[in-house]
């Protein structure tokens, strides 16, 4: 016997988290299908898939009509997805300032400016740097990781970002200028 969804909820509630099997079956395709549509990449959506069962799952006690669970999942699932979006602009911005600051420095001269530039960033700044470009994780993943907010790890790479432009600026001024003539 199948039960509905407001009997899968309240009984999720009730102490029988294997029910919430039963939703995962019932919605996994069609939220993988919407997701689908809005985030364009499956194996991107298949994880904003599963996060949005994860965060349902952990505010299942927040949802007050449990009839209505489809509907509350596809509300997260779309927040989910926005913030698959943002996430993404935000990594391409972060790459874009790495680049030019990049560029910049090769124009230098310098073997390895941007490095040395990094090397001689605070240790806490560095930290971010090094994990978010070397590693490739993301602000979230660094968060996790230092075990720190993510503001504050948003914060500090930002800080990071001017204290390396700053250091990048210094560099390139006091080169010695070469006139041809």
């Amino acid at each position: 016997m199948d039960l509905t969804d407001k009997e899968c909820v309240e009984r999720c509630r009730d102490g029988h988290p294997e029910d919430f099997g039963s939703l995962v079956d019932r919605y996994q395709k069609p939220l993988f299908s919407y997701l689908a549509a809005r985030v364009g990449n499956f194996p991107q959506a298949e994880e904003a898939a599963q996060e949005s069962f994860v965060r349902a799952f952990q505010s299942l006690n927040k949802l007050r009509k449990p009839e209505s669970f489809y509907s509350w999942l596809l509300g997260i699932a779309a927040r989910v997805a926005k913030e698959h979006f943002r996430s993404l602009e935000h990594r391409q911005r972060d790459c874009e300032a790495a680049e030019t600051m990049m560029a910049g420095a090769a124009d230098s001269g310098e073997e390895y400016p941007l490095e040395e530039a990094i090397t001689a960033l605070p240790e806490t700044h560095r930290q971010v740097i090094l994990l978010r470009y070397y590693e490739r994780l993301s602000c979230q993943e660094v968060a996790t990781r230092l075990g720190l907010p993510l503001g504050t790890v948003t914060k500090t790479l930002s800080r990071a970002y001017a204290l390396l432009r700053q250091e990048l600026a210094a560099r390139e001024s006091a080169e010695p200028t070469v006139n041809q003539t």
